[in-house]
């Protein structure tokens, strides 16, 4: 089953992310802070990480531009989320290697096709 990793730290946020990806049949696991992100990653290799900008500790930037300089998890298929639709968050994001931008509130039918599309362009052979 594909993994989706969530990364909030707003627990309602987390919640319905949760509910939203595994009613589209995804296999779910969260983390509520970047440190946590970081090692759920490496433990247990999500498809792909949903991942919120503003984090406690280890923000979702630094997440981000940790997991594209380790060879192993650079293709790694990471959606961006924040409350702030500010563009130059959107090109910083971008511009550390996101692969999509979402901002909150997001319709939760648009984010499920997102991450459909990402896992489908990531080319994830054996996914069932």
């Amino acid at each position: 089953m594909t993994k989706v990793l969530v990364v909030d730290d707003e627990p309602n946020i987390v919640l319905s992310l949760e509910f939203l990806m595994q009613q589209a049949g995804f296999e779910v696991m969260t983390a509520e802070d970047g440190e946590t992100a970081l090692t759920r990653v490496a433990e247990t290799r999500p498809d792909l990480v949903l991942l919120d900008i503003s984090l406690p500790g280890i923000g979702g930037f630094d997440v981000l531009e940790r997991l594209r300089a380790d060879p192993d998890l650079a293709r790694l298929p990471v959606i961006m989320l924040t409350a702030h639709g500010r563009e130059v968050e959107r090109e910083k994001g971008l511009a550390l290697g996101a692969d999509d931008y979402v901002t909150k509130p997001f319709s939760t039918r648009e984010l499920v096709e997102r991450v459909k599309a990402l896992l489908g362009e990531a080319g994830q052979e054996g996914a069932s």
